[in-house]
């Protein structure tokens, strides 16, 4: 009898196991923060062929009158870019915008990406590309080799209606009304080596309150953001660059910027799913800094004013030139991207700014091939969250099987990095828009639909909920200037007479967006 159970017992346990229905569980009650619409912003560089042969093409059959080509502007306009940050960058340390202005454009060598810039786009082609896609501009100034003083003369040109030497300057040139340039970025990754003009911590320090102080005299409405660290190469102290920072800026600033780009090299989907965690964790860490450093009554945010997957196009000297930096993404790189945005919503009190980098042919969601243009991956995410992911971002809790990376975990740059443990397969975040429950869901596993119970807690559906998904057939799955294979899909409405829990599986490799009507 006793062998008999021991036989029993062990075909049991070799059995496989039933796979748990995961859980969400949302409580409308628990409310983060409000997502800032500056959370699906973008960002352009005199780079490439952002600005000249994406943004602006005089000679492409697309071109408008003043050379900005219509189907990039439409492709803008759908994506709802909220704040557009120009014109870099690395590119901004050696930029003097007065080079930009006028009838007499001043060609200079670029010494960043190394060529030609004739500077025939500048403040004021920039600003009527603003005006047709209906983006707010943030201008980042030059601390690099850059003056406090004319720093000062722009905010001067783009925000005094009239009086003072460059606002007369501007009316000069044809544009009577101030553009009231609202966001002002104090220079660009000082702390990296990089960098023309780099600084030491202290020597940015002084040089962005000096620069911010004769800014903010000349319109005290601007806003400020200070260049965080973007250094996390060995030897590196980023975490002294960003208290120094906060410390002697504050009362001066109103963000605080931060960078942050990843990939896949070593061709590790699990590892490469996992790297918006690195985001979340730096978020925490820079959220602790604030909380010591910002004791004036002006609060200091996060803004992550760069972000992106880049690992392919190097930004070595043998690849920098027209064609720099033109990354080709495939599905797995849009799950990153959805892992990204909804580390924004998940710190929706203290993120207020994200800038995707950059907005087209560098490392970017829209591209040109042949004078014509097509969506890549990366921007349905983008247009999924900024065009739904509204109102007050909800505390979530998520119950799901989780993994661990792997032991050379990496970012892909060239970066310090320590694996990561206890990795959900279902990255999740919600919001509450008056009364519309908005429910973002990134499975990460790659073979495997998750079956999930979504519980809600203090209401209840009351009517059919929405199902949008971005999949592909594969996880390389890629979009071409003929072919569209991952976009965002419309499901079938999900019927609902009322229950406070719902049930879906979500399918292997997705991102799928929930939105009904809660009472």
């Amino acid at each position: 009898m006793k062998r008999l159970y021991v036989i029993l017992l062990t075909a049991f346990l070799a059995l496989p196991a039933f796979a748990q229905t995961a859980r969400i569980k949302i409580d409308t009650d628990r409310k983060i923060g409000e997502i800032d619409k500056n959370l699906y912003s973008n960002f352009t560089e005199h780079l490439g062929r952002c600005i000249y042969g994406g943004l602006y093409d005089p000679e492409s059959s697309q071109a408008d009158e003043a050379g900005l080509r219509k189907d990039v502007l439409q492709a803008i306009r759908d994506l709802n870019v909220s704040i557009t940050r120009y014109p870099g960058g690395n590119f901004v340390s050696n930029y003097h915008w007065l080079d930009g202005v006028g009838p007499n454009r001043k060609p200079r060598l670029e010494l960043a990406w190394q060529r030609m810039e004739s500077n025939e786009f500048g403040t004021d082609e920039f600003m009527d590309f603003a005006r047709k896609v209906g983006t707010e501009p943030y201008f980042a100034i030059n601390l690099g080799t850059g003056t406090i003083e004319e720093a000062q003369w722009w905010v001067e040109y783009c925000n005094i209606k009239e009086g003072p030497y460059y606002a007369e300057l501007r009316r000069k040139y044809g544009h009577d009304e101030p553009y009231n340039i609202k966001y002002w970025g104090l220079g660009n990754e000082m702390d990296g080596d990089w960098q023309m003009g780099q600084l030491s911590p202290m020597d940015y320090a002084k040089k962005a309150r000096e620069a911010a102080k004769i800014m903010t005299y000349t319109d005290p409405t601007i806003k400020l953001i200070a260049s965080g660290s973007s250094n996390y190469t060995p030897g590196a102290d980023p975490d002294e660059w960003n208290r120094t920072v906060l410390d002697y800026l504050d009362g001066f600033v109103d963000y605080i910027a931060l960078h942050m780009y990843v990939g896949n090299a070593n061709n590790n989907y699990y590892d490469f799913l996992a790297t918006p965690i690195i985001m979340d964790q730096r978020t925490q860490l820079v959220r602790g800094m604030i909380r010591e450093y910002n004791k004036s009554d002006r609060p200091i945010k996060i803004a992550w004013d760069e972000y992106n997957v880049w690992y392919r196009a190097r930004d070595d000297a043998s690849s920098v030139g027209i064609h720099a930096l033109e990354e080709h993404y495939n599905l797995e790189d849009a799950l990153v991207i959805a892992g990204f945005l909804n580390c924004f919503v998940r710190n929706a009190d203290i993120v207020k700014m994200a800038n995707m980098a950059q907005l087209v042919n560098v490392i970017a969601p829209i591209f040109v091939e042949d004078d014509k243009m097509y969506l890549q991956t990366i921007y349905y995410p983008l247009q999924l969250f900024a065009n739904n992911m509204k109102g007050e971002a909800l505390d979530v809790f998520v119950d799901c099987d989780k993994y661990d990376t792997s032991p050379d975990f990496s970012l892909g740059r060239n970066e310090v990095n320590a694996s990561v443990k206890d990795v959900p397969y279902l990255d999740v975040t919600a919001a509450l828009d008056g009364d519309e429950l908005i429910v973002c869901v990134v499975n990460r596993n790659k073979d495997k639909a998750i079956a999930t119970d979504i519980i809600c807690q203090q209401a209840k559906f009351s009517g059919p909920v929405e199902v949008y998904e971005i999949n592909g057939p594969d996880i390389k799955a890629e979009n071409t200037v003929s072919t569209t294979t991952v976009t965002t899909q419309k499901k079938a409405d999900l019927k609902n007479p009322g229950n406070a829990n719902l049930r879906y599986s979500f399918p292997a490799h997705s991102i799928t967006m929930l939105k009904g009507k809660v009472k």
